[in-house]
């Protein structure tokens, strides 16, 4: 196997970058995609997600925010789901039902503030 196989079969690996308040995927150490989000109070709003072209269709996205909305939980935030590919997820898994708040005006305005 050459280098390129390696790093392109390598496992995903996901991190949270608080300086940039998002979680980022890692292929063979590449940045591959992240879930941006905003804590705001008690509620951390997740945004953004996005997976980059060459590495589309392996499933990243599923493996990244289903690593963010479990570490949220863990760190005893509250979730709300604005980014549509994360509203699709939760609608799907039900494993965050427990922390998972409605999208509101307030949580849209929050957003607006940083785009």
């Amino acid at each position: 196997m050459d280098e390129t196989e390696t790093s392109s079969s390598s496992s995903p690996e996901v991190s949270r970058a608080p300086e940039s308040s998002r979680y980022e995927v890692r292929v063979g150490g590449e940045l591959a995609g992240l879930a941006a989000y905003l804590d705001r109070g008690e509620q951390r709003i997740f945004y953004h997600t996005e997976i980059a072209d060459e590495f589309a269709g392996r499933g990243l996205a599923d493996v990244l925010v289903a690593h963010a909305l479990t570490d949220t939980r863990a760190a005893g935030r509250r979730i709300v789901p604005v980014c549509p590919y994360v509203a699709r997820w939760v609608r799907k898994h039900h494993d965050v039902d427990d922390v998972l708040d409605p999208v509101t005006p307030a949580a849209l305005g929050a957003v607006r503030t940083i785009a």
